[in-house]
């Protein structure tokens, strides 16, 4: 079993491929929203949920876990969810109230930020709960998308992906609450900052 140290290092196969799916953001809201090649845009989304699964995956079986990697991969995660709450939302595949109150729990959050600081935090570690929601999420959105068209299929992965959508909602917000608690007892039991 490897040793699983932080490392300061840059170039890694984890950290290249949170970069792939950074730089697929926008290719998705352009397949989406200019030509709307929903086949490409689907295939952009899998490749997207295959990478987030194996940049975490390799970052511990090959010992490259780096402190970019922890801010590269929560980014990407957050940057997809919103593209594709912009895209589907923009296209009316997703309703207004699904499009605002994801990017709202991330707003949230980051109004949390300031406080942190103060007892010389810049984030909390991310937990099982958060990567669950993530993780549904990845999974409702090709779903969904695919659940525009007509047929069995596209009926089935409407269901399913609703069915993902909303477990994958309430486990965000969840998280979401989670972690203004932590925030809240790491508040109380931290002694700020001396002011410099």
């Amino acid at each position: 079993m490897r040793n699983h140290v932080v490392q300061d290092r840059i170039v890694t196969i984890p950290n290249a491929l949170s970069v792939i799916r950074l730089l697929l953001v926008p290719v998705f809201l352009w397949l989406v929203l200019g030509p709307e090649l929903d086949e490409l845009a689907l295939l952009v989304l899998v490749l997207s949920g295959v990478t987030d699964y194996l940049d975490g995956k390799l970052a511990r079986t090959l010992g490259q876990t780096s402190k970019i990697g922890a801010i590269l991969d929560p980014v990407a995660d957050r940057l997809y969810i919103l593209a594709v709450v912009i895209g589907l939302g923009l296209r009316d595949i997703i309703p207004w109230w699904l499009a605002v109150i994801l990017p709202l729990r991330d707003v949230f959050l980051f109004s949390l930020v300031p406080f942190l600081r103060t007892r010389g935090y810049s984030s909390l570690p991310v937990h099982f709960l958060g990567k669950a929601a993530t993780a549904g999420l990845l999974y409702a959105f090709p779903l969904l998308l695919l659940g525009d068209g007509q047929g069995t299929v596209s009926d089935l992965a409407d269901v399913f992906g609703w069915a993902f959508a909303i477990w994958g909602v309430g486990l965000y917000w969840w998280g979401g609450v989670l972690y203004a608690f932590q925030v809240r007892r790491l508040m109380t039991t931290t002694a700020p900052l001396p002011r410099g």
